[in-house]
């Protein structure tokens, strides 16, 4: 059986005449950690759109756990077992914790009244509290509005659902982009966590830093194209390597072809 749980072949969106992605070749695999850098405009989250059923691609396969899919919404996405931390963080600022982690799949009671269901207050706040814990998140009263928290806290709501969803695959688009220094560490060491279970994660990020502290591998991105496939744990590379990558100062020789055109 493969290990691979995400491939892309010849991924590519075009917005009329602009080629915000093309032909876009990713392997990802079981419990592998991989970054995806590049400079603004580069096709990152263009990249992410395509794969999270955001937007739908214009040509191009998506394979998910071996079989070819086509998701029409993130809703599909999600139900496949990708959870993606965008960085408007999609939250319901008036909700509570539990409320915002079961938005959209609420668990309910008396299914059999049809339209009279009712909420089951008591098992989403068990699964919230099962997933803040398996994720290691500090939130000292889940009763408490999303809108009386910290952007940190607010973050770690938003990942906390992965876990509470046993997603197959974590997508996080620049996580930490507005997080303090204490913020930010608290973020990083769920991803720590996630590594340490064997979760899969695609991570969307300007932080070199921390993408050396935190992934396996390194997909660069430049003017819609990849440029650089950088193992950077088991490779050679520097940060002045993913940099001179992302500015177009070099570009890996499998590569080299497709950005020149």
């Amino acid at each position: 059986m493969s290990d691979i749980i995400l491939e892309t072949k010849g991924l590519t969106k075009h917005y009329g005449g602009v080629h915000a992605l093309n032909d876009a070749n990713v392997v990802l695999r079981d419990g592998e950690h991989i970054a995806v850098m590049g400079d603004n405009g580069a096709g990152k989250s263009t990249f992410v759109r395509q794969i999270t059923g955001v937007e739908q691609r214009t040509s191009g396969q998506i394979f998910f756990g071996g079989k070819e899919v086509n998701f029409a919404g993130p809703i599909d996405a999600r139900e496949a077992g990708i959870e993606t931390v965008f960085q408007t963080l999609a939250l319901a600022d008036e909700l509570n914790v539990p409320d915002n982690l079961f938005l959209g799949r609420e668990i309910t009671r008396f299914d059999w009244l049809g339209p009279f269901r009712f909420l089951d207050y008591k098992a989403m706040h068990e699964a919230t509290m099962a997933g803040l814990e398996k994720t290691a998140v500090k939130i000292p009263n889940v009763k408490n509005s999303i809108r009386n928290m910290s952007g940190g806290q607010r973050q770690c709501v938003a990942i906390a659902r992965t876990a509470t969803f046993a997603s197959k695959l974590t997508i996080m688009d620049e996580p930490t982009a507005a997080l303090g220094v204490q913020e930010t560490a608290q973020v990083e060491n769920i991803i720590r966590t996630l590594k340490a279970q064997g979760q899969p994660l695609i991570l969307v990020s300007h932080n070199m830093r921390q993408v050396f502290d935190l992934v396996d591998r390194v997909i660069v991105f430049r003017r819609g194209r990849i440029c650089a496939d950088l193992d950077i744990k088991n490779e050679d590379v520097s940060g002045e390597d993913v940099v001179a990558y992302i500015t177009g100062a070099k570009t890996q020789p499998q590569f080299e072809d497709e950005n020149a055109a």
